[in-house]
This record gives structure tokens, C-alpha cells and sequence, in this order.
């Protein structure tokens, strides 16, 4: 079976009634690692959430933070309402941590230089949080692996290269290699530390091993990734090299391999190096690798070996498509690796053998049952918040756990977070929209919403510029669960697709085609426009904004659009322009019989950052705003959706002095964002009101660029 039909029978079956109740994992709780910041300190400070692991107990999670150079701790005691519990300063770059009862084993980069790499293993006691012992390890250390008996310690001393040296090539001295570290009585013996050597293995740069993860199984034996060697080594309960192989290459077909603005899957790469970063031993036969790439290769999925060094299993192109039809293809990266799943997790779960693959880029996790390693079936993909760096399993309390790294706090965007989902019986509430068929239909960034006037069940949507070089309207069922798109309609001109757009707002025109309206941006040469387009989306009108009005214009243009019953359209200004009194922006209104233009002002809330109109929509009497702040997480404070009654509209004529309406807040969705349990969205973009009142709401998820990739659409009666 393909993947494209397991995944659309995911989506049959989940909208199947009535449906036996099957486990799933759901989001029930997310922590900002910020928030483990002692009182006093900046909280603005980069941290981050890499490599995690639990304690033995699973009440507490702990990870590196390698900005701060400290480990964060989290008390999971009630794993819906995580507490911090502090970093401790680790004098270095932590790597990876192991816990083994109240003692944690941290690998710490103390490097000075990439020619001069060191590290050492501290010792941390938990109860006490101080560090009680060190170890030097010859080298700068990555992974750390504990043996299931607790009675070894696997260490990768990396000795990284420098990508700004002949871009990146081995060979870069001095080589890698791998530490045992026997435990006794739960400390580690540093005076019977073991290296193993690793070098005249490879193919690739066989005098320059570069390892880069590891894993135990049962039987004591390791695993080991030589990421950019393009090799695996396993290593016997001994410590002698008991096997080595190339992780060989793959062809991959219907991919994106250009960072061009469009979402077009018809390229091809040939013998791909799978170039793997994680490994894990699914049994004492079998490991599975994440091939993220990172010097020549990254074939995007994952590959199940056995220990001989045969293939069981490799995704080839169907974990990249998988999040593709969810909306988390990173455009971005198309010329680089494209999702590059990194991230890898093995557990089972009352008896279910699970694979968990994160997605660095395209910020999801894609759960596998495994059971069968030559026919992995995927259950699941979980909203992971941005860059899955770390993956922990606790299935004797029916947990997991992501760590994400990715902190753009500086900017105001999201900060680094953990993620905790439960397993339990019930429906998945992610994602909220996919898109199905036999065409692979890539999607993101919606803007704009619209209801087709002949099915209140069917929806418009519009993506903007994030894909500025495949203008799309998206036809979505929306009374599917998921939500499913069915159609993707290029916006054209002249037979190609139209370029120069910002599309934020859309307009079903009751004929079968569309009114659209574009963002205009002056430094990108975009101008402030509304376009007819028909049924196909092809251009029949392209309408720019009047001169004495765009005179004044920002870049924070038209954000929505809706037409009337009698035949005007409204669109509404996201933030006020020059000639606009502060805290006020304008609703416009524009005839197509008559050409003429008219508007009015909309008094914008006060709050931090800045507040402005993301969609307009009208239902009955009145006409219904997104009104919102461009804050994400703890510091968003204001989603709304306001109305205006449409019987005090008196728009005046452009150029002269414009009435001030009167609005009223009807629903704060804030609330509504919080559902997920994940961090406030910032972009609530889109809204469509059917005739019977059902308002649907959706999210921008700014095509995964700097984000985590989320849609969120939603409905509720008005």
C-alpha cells in the first residue's frame, strides 16, 4: 500500500461513524523554557530546548539549554500544568543528558576552538542540583547513551567541523571517536573510561569520523551514526567494532527542490546520501535511522536497518508528503533538505512498538506503529512547536515529550518550548485541515476565507505571499474531520501564474468566481489592489487603489475583503496609514457598477506591540472583524472578532473627512487558540460566516517560516 492511500484511509476512517475509540496522543500541555528563568533575569534572553530525557519516575523532564549553558528542569507531576523548576549552570555547552535514579550525566562542550575540541561528563545530583564530579572525555562530546542494565555509558565525542571551512568539507582534524564509561554503584568509573576509534572505516573521509549519535540495546551493543561519513557503526557489548556499513543512498521523486516561492513536488534526486542523525534500536535486530543530512545529503524520511546493514524499510518521499498534506512543508528549505526529520524516538506503548520521527524543519512528529519494521504505518502527526530537537517517551505514565529549540523571542515571535501530549483513548485534535486525492496538494499560509455561495459546507481559502509565486485559492471541506482540501486553483494572468500579490482577503462573487484582495508593499514593487478572477483563477479585473488614498499607504494594506447584497465590497486597512489618526484604520468600500471608492474609520484597540484588522466578513445586519495584536504565546492579549452594524454605515468619499464607527466585541479567541494547548497563535487571519450563522476561523501559519507550522480551523454559531 502506498502511503498516499494509508493516509487518506487515516482520514476516512477518522470521520467514520460510528468508530471503535483507539489511542491516540493529543497536546495537553506546553512549557516555555523561558520560564525556568530565575526571578531577575531577562527573560527576553535566547534559551533554548534540545536533547531531553525524564527521570526513572517521569515526573520530571530534563533538558539542555545550550544558550544559557545550563540544563532545564520541569516538574510533570500534573502533566497538564508543567512547573519550572530552575536551570543549573553546566560551565559549557550541555549536549545530551542521561539520568540514572537522582543522578544526571551531562555531555558538555567546553571547546575553544573547532581545532582544539574538549568536553567533559559532569555529574549532577537532582536533589541537590549541584554538579559532584566530572570526567574529561578527551574531546567535544554530542550524544550520550545509558546501556538498559545502567551499567554503561556511551559517549560521541563529535569533534565537529567548521561549515565555514572549505564549505564545510572533511576531511577537518581532529578525528571523533566514541567513550565508554563503566558505572558502579551509580557513579561513573572515569579511570576506566574506553575509547573506540572509528577512523579508516568510511568511505567518506575514512581518516575523519564525524560521529554524531548513538544508541543501546538490550544486549549492550551500540549504535552509531557518522553523520557526514555517511556511515553506521555498531559497537559489541565488548566495546569492540563488530560492524560497519555505508547508510547507502536513495532516489527520491515528487519533491520540491527549489526555493522559489511555489509549492511544486515534481522534481527528482538521484543517490541521495541518507547522511543519518539519529539512530534507534527498535530491537536487538533492528534500528531505525532519521535522515536529516547535513553536508551533501538528507534524503527527508527514515530508514529501518538490520544490524547487518540491509535495508528493512525506507520512507523515501512519504514522510516529507505526509506533512505536506498538513501544511507543513517548509518552501524554504526546498533547496535544502527540504523537512529534514532529525529527531527519533522508539517506545512501546501497552505493547504497541512506536516510531516517533521529528520533522527539524517541517516542526511535526509523525507517529509509527513499527510492529512490522518492513511495514511501518504511520497513526499519527503531532504539532511539535518549531524545531523538534529532542523526543522523550514515559509510557508507564502514557506521556511524550518534545523539545523544541527554535527561540525567536528577540523578535517578538514564539520562544522555545516543551511539548507534552497524552495517550488515551478519543479522536485526534491535530491536524484540523489535510489535503487528500490522488494529486499531492501542498498548502499554508491561509489568509483569507470565503463560503461558497451555492454549499455552506465548502470554503474558499486564499494563501498570501508566502508562496508569492503560486498565488492559490484552496477549496476546503469543511464539514470533513479533519477539514480537507479537494482543490488548489492557481491564480493566474495571461495563462501563468500571477506574480507581484499579496493575497489576504477573499470574496466568493456569487457567479463562481472570486474577489480577491492584495496586500500592497512598495519597497517589494506590490501595489494595493483588489482582482475579479473567475472560476479557474484566472485575472478578468485587477483594481488599484486610488492615488489620494495610497498616498498615505504602509505596507499594512488590505487584510480582507467581502462583498455586500447590494453588490459593494468592503475590505478592510490591517493598521492605520499617514493620513489616519493614531489608533484608528479604515474600513473601505468599493462599487464595481459606478468605479467609486468611499470608506470609513475603525478605532483600533490600545496594546503592546501593534494592533490591527486581519479580516472582515459580513452576516445579517452587521459586518464581523478579526481585530487582533501581533503577539504569540503568553504575551498575546488580544484576538477578537468585532461587528459594526451595517444600517450606521455612512462611508464618506475619499479625500475628505471620514465618520468613526461604532463596534462591539461579539468573541474573544484567545480561548478558542488555547485549545490546542499548544502557545497563542498570533496570526488569526481568516473568517467566513455561512447563512446560518456558523463563523469558521482560521490561522496563518506563515509557511513554516520562523513557526511552527500549525493550522488551527475552527468553528462556532454566532
Amino acid at each position: 500500500m502506498t502511503f498516499r492511500l494509508s493516509f487518506c484511509s487515516l482520514i476516512a476512517l477518522a470521520a467514520a461513524s460510528p468508530a471503535p475509540a483507539e489511542p491516540v496522543f493529543n497536546r495537553i500541555s506546553s512549557f516555555a523554557t523561558a520560564d525556568n528563568m530565575a526571578e531577575g533575569e531577562d527573560r527576553a534572553r535566547e534559551t533554548s530546548a534540545e536533547i531531553m530525557t525524564a527521570t526513572a519516575d517521569g515526573m520530571e523532564l530534563i533538558y539542555s539549554d545550550s544558550p544559557l549553558k545550563a540544563i532545564g528542569l520541569i516538574d510533570i507531576t500534573d502533566p497538564k500544568a508543567p512547573k519550572p523548576l530552575g536551570n543549573i549552570a553546566m560551565d559549557g555547552e550541555p549536549t545530551t543528558t542521561v539520568v540514572l535514579g537522582e543522578m544526571a550525566f551531562v555531555g558538555v562542550n567546553t571547546s575553544e576552538s573547532f581545532t582544539a575540541p574538549s568536553g567533559v561528563l559532569r555529574t549532577v545530583d537532582l536533589t541537590s542540583k549541584t554538579v559532584t564530579a566530572n570526567c574529561d572525555l578527551g574531546g567535544q562530546p554530542d550524544s550520550v547513551a545509558l546501556s538498559p542494565k545502567g551499567d554503561m555509558l556511551g559517549v560521541v565525542i563529535e569533534n565537529e567541523r567548521d561549515e565555514d571551512v572549505n564549505d564545510g568539507a572533511l576531511p577537518q582534524m581532529p578525528a571523533g571517536f566514541i567513550v565508554r564509561l563503566p558505572i558502579k554503584d551509580g557513579q561513573v568509573d572515569c579511570e576506566q573510561k574506553q575509547v573506540v576509534e572509528l577512523t579508516g572505516l568510511a568511505e567518506i573521509a575514512p581518516e575523519d569520523p564525524e560521529p554524531e549519535y548513538l544508541d543501546f540495546n538490550q544486549n549492550g551493543d551500540l549504535v552509531v551514526t557518522l553523520q557526514e561519513n555517511n556511515h553506521l557503526v555498531i559497537i559489541d557489548a565488548d566495546g569492540k567494532v563488530a560492524a560497519h556499513f555505508s547508510a547507502g543512498t536513495v532516489d527520491l521523486d515528487q519533491i520540491d527542490t527549489e526555493d522559489d516561492g511555489k509549492l511544486d513536488f515534481t522534481a527528482s534526486l538521484k543517490a541521495v546520501p541518507r547522511e543519518p542523525d539519529t539512530v534507534a534500536w527498535l530491537d536487538n535486530d533492528h534500528f531505525a535511522t532519521a535522515n536529516e543530512g547535513d553536508y551533501k545529503g538528507g534524503s527527508r524520511g527514515f530508514t529501518i536497518f538490520n544490524r547487518d546493514g540491509s535495508v528493512v524499510y525506507d520512507a523515501g518521499n512519504s514522510f516529507e508528503h505526509a506533512l505536506i498534506r498538513i501544511g507543513h512543508y517548509p518552501e524554504g528549505r526546498s533547496d535544502n533538505k527540504g523537512v529534514e526529520p532529525e529527531a527519533l524516538k522508539y517506545a512501546e506503548f501497552d505493547g504497541q512498538k512506536l516510531l516517533f520521527v521529528g520533522s527539524e524543519r517541517g516542526s511535526a512528529i509523525g507517529v509509527y506503529d513499527v510492529a512490522n519494521p518492513a511495514e511501518p504505518k504511520l497513526l499519527q502527526i503531532l504539532p511539535s512547536g518549531i524545531g523538534p530537537e529532542g523526543l522523550v517517551a514515559i509510557p508507564q505514565r502514557n506521556l511524550f515529550a518534545s523539545a523544541n529549540e527554535t527561540d525567536l523571542g528577540e523578535d517578538g515571535a514564539a520562544r522555545a518550548h516543551v511539548m507534552i501530549f497524552e495517550r488515551a483513548e478519543g479522536t485526534a485534535a491535530y491536524p484540523t485541515l489535510v489535503s487528500t486525492g490522488e494529486d499531492l496538494i501542498g498548502w499554508g499560509a491561509l489568509s483569507g476565507l470565503t463560503v461558497d455561495p451555492a454549499n455552506a459546507s465548502v470554503l474558499y481559502g486564499i494563501s498570501d505571499s508566502a508562496y508569492g509565486s503560486q498565488p492559490s485559492i484552496f477549496r476546503i471541506e469543511a464539514a470533513a474531520k479533519p477539514a480537507t482540501i479537494t482543490r488548489k486553483i492557481v491564480v493566474s494572468k495571461d495563462g501563468q501564474p500571477a506574480e507581484k500579490l499579496d493575497l489576504e482577503g477573499i470574496a466568493a462573487d456569487g457567479q463562481g468566481g472570486f474577489w480577491l484582495a492584495s496586500e500592497g508593499d512598495a519597497e517589494k514593487e506590490i501595489p494595493h489592489q483588489i482582482l475579479h478572477v473567475d472560476a479557474e483563477g484566472a485575472i478578468a479585473e485587477q483594481i488599484e487603489l486610488p492615488a489620494e488614498l495610497t498616498a498615505g499607504a504602509t505596507r499594512f494594506g488590505l487584510e480582507g475583503i467581502t462583498l455586500a447584497e447590494d453588490g459593494k465590497l468592503w475590505m478592510a486597512v490591517q493598521r492605520e496609514w499617514k493620513d489616519d489618526p493614531k489608533g484608528q484604520t479604515k474600513l473601505l468600500q468599493f462599487d464595481p457598477a459606478s468605479g467609486e471608492w468611499a470608506g470609513i474609520r475603525y478605532p483600533l484597540e490600545k496594546g503592546e506591540g501593534w494592533v490591527g484588522l486581519s479580516e472582515i466578513a459580513i452576516h445579517g445586519g452587521n459586518l464581523y472583524l478579526i481585530e487582533r495584536d501581533n503577539l504569540i504565546g503568553q504575551a498575546a492579549k488580544l484576538k477578537q472578532v468585532t461587528s459594526v452594524a451595517l444600517a450606521d454605515l455612512k462611508p464618506a468619499a475619499l479625500g475628505g473627512e471620514l465618520p468613526v464607527v461604532e463596534k462591539k466585541v461579539v468573541r474573544d479567541l484567545i480561548p478558542d487558540l488555547k485549545q490546542w494547548n499548544g502557545y497563542v497563535q498570533d496570526k488569526v487571519e481568516s473568517l467566513a460566516i455561512t447563512p446560518e450563522g456558523m463563523a469558521w476561523v482560521a490561522t496563518d501559519n506563515d509557511g513554516v517560516d520562523d513557526a511552527s507550522g500549525e493550522t488551527f480551523l475552527w468553528s462556532f454559531q454566532m
